[in-house]
C-alpha cells in the first residue's frame, strides 16, 4: 500500500529516512535544515512496504499574500530514496508526482526550486514536474580507485606544487584541540573578508562548534601546520558514500603558497581509508576553466559531474500574476526578484 507522510524537522524519523536512503549528504539531513534556514522545514516521504523517495524542503510565506513557495536549502539538495532490490519504482514514481502536486495545491504552494545534488540520479524522479535546468560542473575524486590511480588524474603542475609544499614542512592533519579550531575561525573569517563575502557567510562561533559536534552526520576539519600555527584549514563532511569540502580558508601570509592543496590531498587520503565512494570538491562560480575556484578544484581530478537544479510552478495563474510587475528575467521564482 502506498503511503505519504509529513516528517517534522524535530521527529527522529527524519533521520531514520535519510539513514536508510542509498545515497544522501549532509545538505539532506535534520541538523542541516534547522541550522540552514529559519523557515519551516519538512520531510516529505512517498513510500511502498520498504521502498520510498524522501524530499526535504523549506516552505517560506510569501509576503502579503496567502501563498507560499518550496525552496532548498543551500548546497546540493534535492529528493533521496531507497527502493528494494527488484522493485520496479515507476508506480513509486508516480504516486510521489500525484501525491506531491496534491500536498502543493493543499498547502497553497505557488512554485518549487530545489538545488539537485551533483552526485544522485534525480532527474527520473522529477522529470515532468516543471524542468531542470543545468547550470555548472562541480568536481569528483573517484574513491573507489586506488590512491595511484587518483594521483594520476591530478595536473602537472599540482603534482610539483604538493612537493613543494611538503619541502616547506607544512603538515596536514585534524584539529586536535578548541584552540585550533579557533584559529580556523579567524582564518575562514579573514578569507570572507578578502573575498568581500555576503554578510551570510559570516557563521557565530557556535556555529562552526556545533557543526564540528552534530549527531547526524561526521563532520571533520584538517588544518595545515607550519611552525606550530595554523595557516589554513577545511571542515569536510562525511555520510555513508560522500565526503564533502564544505568551509575553508586560507590566512592572508600564506595565500602563495596555497597549502590547500595539500589539505585536499590529505582529505583524499584519508577518504581511501573510509567507505565513502566521493570526495565532492563542488564547483566554482562558472564551473569553467576560466573559473579560478573550478581550475583550482579540476587540477584534483576530470571526474566533473553536473549541477542542476530544478524549477516548478505548480499554479501557473497565481504565479504571473505575483510576477505581472516584475522585469522579466531568468531569476526564478520571478516574482522574488
Amino acid at each position: 500500500m502506498f503511503k505519504f507522510e509529513i516528517i517534522e524537522n524535530s521527529s527522529e524519523k527524519w533521520t531514520e529516512i535519510v539513514n536508510k536512503s542509498s545515497t544522501y549528504d549532509f545538505h539532506h539531513t535534520a541538523y542541516f535544515h534547522k541550522i540552514d534556514t529559519l523557515f519551516d522545514s519538512k520531510l516529505l516521504v512517498f513510500s511502498f512496504q520498504e521502498s520510498f523517495i524522501a524530499l526535504p524542503i523549506v516552505i517560506r510565506p510569501i509576503d502579503g499574500t496567502d501563498y507560499f513557495d518550496i525552496t532548498s536549502v543551500y548546497g546540493y539538495a534535492g529528493p533521496i530514496y531507497n527502493f528494494e532490490e527488484n522493485y520496479d519504482e515507476t508506480e513509486l514514481i508516480v504516486f510521489f508526482k500525484n501525491s506531491f502536486i496534491d500536498f502543493c495545491k493543499e498547502q497553497n504552494i505557488v512554485s518549487v526550486f530545489s538545488r539537485l545534488h551533483p552526485l544522485i540520479d534525480q532527474e527520473s524522479i522529477i522529470e515532468t514536474l516543471g524542468e531542470i535546468v543545468d547550470l555548472n560542473k562541480t568536481v569528483s575524486i573517484d574513491l573507489n580507485q586506488f590512491a595511484e590511480v587518483q594521483r594520476k588524474e591530478y595536473r602537472k603542475s599540482l603534482k610539483s606544487d604538493l612537493s613543494q609544499l611538503r619541502r616547506k614542512d607544512i603538515m596536514v592533519r585534524e584539529a586536535s584541540n578548541k584552540e585550533e579550531v579557533d584559529a580556523f575561525i579567524e582564518i575562514y573569517y579573514e578569507t570572507m573578508d578578502r573575498v568581500s563575502a555576503a554578510s551570510s557567510y559570516y557563521f557565530s562561533k557556535e556555529y562552526f562548534y556545533n557543526f564540528l559536534n552534530n549527531d547526524d552526520f561526521t563532520s571533520k576539519l584538517l588544518v595545515a601546520i607550519k611552525e606550530d600555527k595554523v595557516i589554513a584549514g577545511a571542515i569536510f563532511t562525511i555520510t555513508d558514500k560522500i565526503i564533502q569540502y564544505h568551509l575553508a580558508g586560507t590566512t592572508e601570509d600564506y595565500i602563495r603558497d596555497t597549502p590547500m592543496k595539500l589539505i585536499l590531498d590529505e582529505a583524499r587520503l584519508f577518504g581511501n581509508t573510509t567507505k565513502a565512494e566521493s570526495l565532492h570538491l563542488g564547483g566554482g562560480v562558472g564551473g569553467h576553466d576560466d573559473d579560478s575556484l573550478f581550475r583550482f578544484k579540476s587540477g584534483f581530478s576530470k571526474d566533473f559531474k553536473q549541477f542542476s537544479v530544478w524549477k516548478y510552478i505548480v499554479d501557473q495563474k497565481i504565479y504571473d500574476e505575483l510576477s505581472k510587475e516584475k522585469a522579466k528575467s531568468n531569476f526564478f521564482p520571478l516574482y522574488r526578484s
